[in-house]
């Protein structure tokens, strides 16, 4: 009986919502998860204040290997550099956490990204298309935390204060 007690109170406590838009064990999924589970356009980062996981989110960038293309600093190599002041694709939270976890162009598994109607909105010099991270990066809290960091060192090279 108290096994039973104890395991339902360890449940609701998982699955309690908690404050300050930190993302909960019962909330994480896997970044394609979150996305079969999201209509487009409405994925909003847990991070609004980016800089507070902007370190932990740098770590997961260069375990992920974003750094092979991105560079280590984000500003660029054979891909398009994260410091741009306009981003090829756009800059908010749901075409972000789509682009990362889908890919691009050939490498989007079934030209997914494309498909959702997501276009260049800009241009840029790189080698290949966007591989697809969504199986990957193990969680979309570990995907967002990346995404912080990417914020970091983009919005302290942007021209307009957007960020």
């Amino acid at each position: 009986m108290y096994r039973t007690v104890g395991g339902i109170l360890v449940v609701l406590t998982l699955a309690a919502p908690t404050g300050g838009g930190e993302v909960t064990a019962a909330e994480t999924m896997t970044p394609l998860e979150r996305l079969a589970s999201t209509p487009k356009g409405q994925l909003k980062s847990p991070y609004q204040d980016f800089a507070s996981v902007a370190e932990e989110g740098h770590r997961k960038y260069m375990a992920a290997g974003c750094n092979g293309c991105h560079g280590g600093g984000g500003g660029g190599g054979m891909a398009a550099p994260l410091t741009n002041p306009i981003w090829i694709y756009g800059d908010d939270d749901d075409t972000l956490f789509r682009l990362i976890a889908l890919g691009t162009g050939k490498l989007s598994p079934g030209d997914a990204f494309g498909k959702l109607g997501y276009r260049r909105k800009g241009s840029e010099a790189v080698v290949g298309p966007m591989p697809p991270f969504g199986d990957i990066i193990k969680t979309d809290d570990d995907l967002w935390k990346i995404i912080a960091w990417i914020r970091s060192v983009y919005c302290g090279r942007r021209v307009e204060d957007r960020c």
